[in-house]
């Protein structure tokens, strides 16, 4: 957290609370512009004592969006609001304007429409649950038509967990506003949102590239319809704890990946053998039977074994993924 003082009163209250809320103080007179665009770029908190025109003036240049931007609050000088000015939901503006107002004894200044009205914060909920917006338009549109109207409907491919009464479930896709899915296939108006539902099987030679694995989950979503964005984890054998490439890969989508010995993998029934796999790894499978397990109590394979240049992939489906985000009982 970064706290802002620009004027003599402002920097008085910018050090308390600091040293309060655990954060940085930065005096900023005759040098705001260069300590905005450095705290902008090293902290998710800034807090900024002084007046709302001059922040707002000099973040400009800096605005992103919503998913990328840092909370801003601004606060006067003598502590009686803390106005959340940018990235109220899911930057946590809103809350730390009350966490300021709690230490200045003032008021926290909140405009976003759900929490005047009352209604479902839709960006926290799907960040709770592990849901990304498939487009990020058709996402904004419907959390408007939740203000307007006070209500939307919601149709999921999983168990949905407790829901608030603004949000109300629905036994038919082509009614609902809000569509929870791995799958890509559009709902017309209704949003899409993807849970975090698939865990990759991934087998590979000794020294394929990341690139390749890259297209090989690529490919494997495209032609089934799934969205990347519902990638949960990748699951292999331990015998590929080194392979770089798969490593590599994984470092680069950000995701996990669970490995499992040949017999683990050789208890997994249902799947696909191959005497070449077993002859090179000492199990009957790598893709389907890697995927099932990561999958846990109650996957189903989804997708079964597809064969890439020096690639197979397969897909499971977590039974729960909006119970536990890990999809792991």
């Amino acid at each position: 957290m970064a706290v802002l003082g620009l004027s003599r009163g402002g920097c008085v209250l910018g050090r308390r609370l600091a040293e309060s809320l655990g954060g940085d103080f930065f005096a900023c007179r005759g040098r705001m512009a260069a300590v905005i665009a450095e705290v902008w770029a090293n902290y998710r908190e800034i807090i900024c004592i002084m007046a709302t025109g001059i922040v707002v003036r000099t973040i400009a240049p800096l605005l992103r969006d919503k998913y990328h931007d840092p909370a801003i609050v601004v606060c006067d000088e003598q502590g009686q609001f803390a106005i959340s000015l940018l990235s109220g939901h899911l930057g946590g503006a809103n809350a730390l304007a009350q966490r300021v107002a709690t230490v200045t004894g003032g008021q926290p200044v909140l405009t976003t429409a759900s929490d005047v009205l009352g209604r479902t914060a839709l960006d926290l909920w799907c960040r709770d649950l592990g849901l990304t917006p498939g487009d990020k338009a058709a996402f904004t549109q419907a959390m408007g038509r939740l203000v307007d109207q006070g209500t939307l409907t919601l149709w999921s491919r999983y168990p949905l967990p407790d829901l608030t009464p603004d949000l109300q479930p629905v036994a038919e896709r082509a009614t609902a506003d809000l569509l929870i899915d791995s799958r890509t296939e559009g709902g017309g108006r209704a949003a899409l949102l993807h849970p975090k539902a698939l865990v990759i099987g991934i087998g590979c030679n000794r020294g394929t590239p990341a690139e390749a694995i890259a297209r090989a989950v690529a490919a494997t979503c495209d032609q089934h319809h799934l969205a990347p964005q519902a990638i949960a984890r990748l699951a292999s054998i331990d015998l590929k704890q080194d392979e770089a490439g798969l490593l590599a890969f994984v470092q680069q989508q950000d995701l996990p990946i669970d490995f499992y010995t040949k017999d683990q993998l050789n208890q997994v029934e249902g799947v696909g053998t191959s005497a070449a796999v077993q002859r090179a790894t000492g199990a009957k499978g790598v893709a389907e039977p890697a995927a099932l397990l990561s999958a846990g109590s109650g996957g189903t394979l989804l997708v079964a074994k597809m064969k890439w240049t020096d690639v197979t992939t397969a897909v499971a489906e977590i039974a729960d993924p909006l119970g536990r985000k890990d999809g792991k009982k």
